[in-house]
């Protein structure tokens, strides 16, 4: 395992540096956020139809970055809480939260040390995005013991992550071929990038702290993880678009801010939406997006995973106490190095 100190710091250093940047960027939206009471960022619209109510819900959003999408939860009537590492986002995220009058808190912590910072078992609804949020952690088994631990029996996780497979592949080669060219799974060595850019719409040049680290994590690590604390999956979606141009020159504007590959785009899953209850979990990938949603156990089922459900879309969810939930709909932050690939991602678990 890398030397902890080492890679946080250097990987916080990073956002940082490019909070500010972020926040200034039209593709984070702030003007819309203060002109329109309603308005809600891209990844949360999109997911709404898996999502479902969240009305009086206490959630928390891990790895919020500057506070896009936790406060745009807190507007569909979630009590909020979001987690960084960064002071820098928080810093942003207070901001706009404030100039808003939004209800969010705002705590800073490693995600390893959630549920020291937060509490156990305070939760109904754990929410992970970003598409390109899971890249930054080097033990994704770690991840799913704190997500587990932060859930309230009944609870859900809500994931949305750029599928594994984008994060795997090589950037974009002659003639539109696909070349698998980084790891896919979890490794103790991370992948060092080194570049000045950044994902967003930007001037700002950015000369220092530009070596993140990152770690891949296959879709069946993460699944399985969660399996291991006793959540159910209830949901795994997979999507052929992303919300970025994640192969720069190979894809196509499908319009709701989603781009697909131009040339035969039922070769490449780009997102995934995982589910889970018992402490549900839902999982969405850009790139490749995918969709969990995974539950603590109910009441009269044994805490064990077995009637596991995982399909490629399941139509009702199930919750803790045996009630139908929405029905499901098929369908970080991205990587320094290739920004323009890799922007956004999401799961559920429950």
């Amino acid at each position: 395992m890398p030397d902890v100190d080492d890679y946080i710091a250097v990987n916080k250093a990073n956002w940082d540096d490019r909070a500010a940047a972020h926040a200034a960027s039209p593709d984070y939206s702030l003007e819309k956020f203060q002109s329109d009471p309603a308005f809600l960022s891209g990844v949360v619209r999109f997911d709404l139809p898996r999502l479902g109510s969240i009305e009086g819900l206490r959630g928390v959003h891990l790895q919020c970055h500057i506070g896009t999408d936790t406060i745009s939860l807190s507007r569909l009537g979630a009590r909020m809480t979001g987690l960084d590492f960064s002071a820098a986002s928080l810093d942003q995220a207070r901001k706009l939260a404030g100039g808003l009058g939004a209800d969010v808190d705002f705590v800073q912590g490693n995600v390893y040390d959630a549920v020291e910072l937060l509490g156990a078992g305070q939760f109904d609804l754990v929410f992970f995005t970003g598409i390109g949020a899971l890249c930054w952690l080097p033990d994704i088994r770690r991840w799913a013991d704190v997500v587990a631990g932060l859930l309230k029996p009944g609870g859900r996780l809500f994931i949305r992550e750029g599928h594994p497979m984008l994060w795997a592949l090589d950037d974009p080669r002659d003639h539109g071929l696909l070349a698998v060219e980084f790891p896919y799974f979890e490794r103790e060595e991370s992948t060092v990038w080194t570049g000045g850019g950044t994902y967003v719409e930007t001037d700002a040049v950015f000369t220092a702290n530009t070596t993140p680290h990152e770690w891949n994590h296959g879709l069946g690590e993460i699944v399985t993880a969660l399996l291991a604390n006793d959540l159910r999956l209830t949901m795994l979606e997979e999507h052929d678009s992303v919300p970025w141009p994640a192969r720069p020159g190979e894809m196509d504007y499908v319009g709701e801010g989603e781009y697909r590959l131009t040339d035969r785009p039922w070769r490449l899953s780009r997102t995934a939406t995982p589910c889970r209850r018992s402490k549900a979990t839902r999982w969405a990938s850009s790139g490749l997006r995918h969709c969990l949603g995974v539950h603590p156990p109910v009441a009269s089922e044994p805490a064990s995973t077995t009637g596991l459900l995982m399909r490629m879309r399941v139509e009702i969810q199930v919750s803790s106490d045996g009630a139908a939930g929405p029905p499901g709909v098929a369908a970080p932050r991205g990587r320094f190095r290739r920004a323009v690939r890799r922007r956004l991602g999401s799961a559920i678990a429950a």
